[in-house]
Parts: structure tokens; C-alpha cells; sequence
């Protein structure tokens, strides 16, 4: 049985709703897809939206910053939003124009994560989120950092998921016999060449797991 999200009053899809879902394992998809999601939050009284880092695990989502932040605090409503632009979708005319992307919407009241073990676990997600292999590679946080670092949880049970696949809409009404051309114009992103830092000692290799990305597709 399909693992359904609820819906709610701030998730229910009420404009272009047949580009909604309520299928879990599409919210999962697009959170695995990216690593930089922007979180919107209200600060004394004036809406501020941050793009940051982010690691799922399971249900919740991890994210972090500064502890002077003042949009991770926790405790206070966000909503954060992740989006994927897979092309343009070019019709026949203006109106008719529109973009195929993948897009997940989360709302809820962020927790601060206290405990140490957990901490470290998710901050172990978010460079493995976007790194797969960096943290075992790289030196890990001593206590001074994990001190100076806030990670906040959120719950994925409160969210909104829409995507829109395909051809323009007009190919059946009076503007198809304008012999305009019409279509998509797909957007991929793949990995580079890996950059070395200037400052590091000729020879030094490139770990497998970052030069093996080189090449491949970006979900």
C-alpha cells in the first residue's frame, strides 16, 4: 500500500492540483535529490528566507548553521521548500508557458538537537547527503565546532508535493494553427572535474568516492 502523506490545510494542493501528490516516496525522491533547501521563518516580525545544507533521515530532516543565527532557534513555525527545474516548457503562446520541476514544501516547528550521539549522527547525514564517503574522509568535528554549530530536526509529516512532467497544454486549442514551434527544452545537471586546492602539496590524489561523481547526472 502507497505510504500517503496527510493533507492539511496549509498543504492542500488548491491551484494546479493535478500536478499534486500525496505519495511519500515522491517527497522522499526530491529531499535524496538535492542537498540545499531554503528555509523561511518569520524574525521579529519580518519574513527571512535562507538557503542552507540539509540531510533526510527517515522522517525528519536535518539542517544546520551558526548558533548566533537567528533563524535557528528552533521552537517558531518555518517552512522550507526544495525545488528541482527540469526544463522550460515553451507553447505556442506566453500564457501558455510553464516549466516541468519537482517541488516539496514542508511545514512545522523545528526542534533543536541536543543530545551529542544525535547531533553528530546528523551531522554525519547532512555530509553524506551531499557527499556520500566525505565524512569518514575528512577530519571530524571536535568538541569547539559541535559547540558553535546548531542542528535543528524537522518533521516531515506536514508536507506539499507538486510536479509537472511533459508537453505544453495547448496542442488542442486555436493556437495550434499558428505553426509556432512548441516543446521543451530539458535541463540536466551533471558534476565536474574536481578542482584542487592551490595549497595542496603536488600529487595529492583525488579520493574515489569525489572523482567518481565526475560525469554523472545530478538527479
Amino acid at each position: 500500500m502507497t505510504d500517503r502523506l496527510p493533507q492539511t490545510d496549509l498543504t492542500r494542493h488548491r491551484r494546479l492540483a493535478e500536478q499534486g501528490s500525496l505519495d511519500r516516496a515522491d517527497l522522499d525522491a526530491i529531499l535524496d535529490a538535492g542537498f540545499v533547501c531554503h528555509l523561511g521563518v518569520v524574525i521579529e516580525g519580518r519574513p527571512v528566507v535562507v538557503p542552507t545544507v540539509y540531510g533526510r533521515y527517515g522522517r525528519e530532516l536535518y539542517f544546520h548553521g551558526a548558533v548566533a543565527s537567528r533563524s535557528l532557534t528552533g521552537g517558531t513555525p518555518v517552512c522550507v521548500t526544495v525545488t528541482h527545474v527540469d526544463g522550460l516548457v515553451l507553447a505556442r503562446s506566453v500564457f501558455e508557458h510553464g516549466v516541468n520541476y519537482r517541488s516539496a514544501m514542508i511545514h512545522g516547528i523545528p526542534r533543536k538537537v541536543t543530545d551529542p550521539e544525535e547531533k553528530l549522527a546528523g551531522l554525519r547525514r547532512l555530509t553524506e547527503h551531499a557527499t556520500p564517503g566525505q565524512w569518514s574522509y575528512a577530519r571530524q568535528p571536535n568538541r569547539k565546532e559541535l559547540a558553535a554549530t546548531t542542528l535543528l530536526a524537522l518533521s516531515l509529516e506536514e508536507a506539499s508535493v507538486k510536479i509537472r512532467t511533459g508537453a505544453p497544454d495547448d496542442a488542442d486549442g486555436p493556437d495550434a494553427e499558428l505553426n509556432l514551434w512548441a516543446g521543451t527544452l530539458p535541463l540536466t545537471s551533471t558534476w565536474g572535474t574536481p578542482v584542487p586546492d592551490p595549497a595542496l602539496p603536488p600529487g595529492t590524489p583525488v579520493p574515489d568516492h569525489i572523482a567518481t561523481r565526475k560525469g554523472t547526472k545530478r538527479p
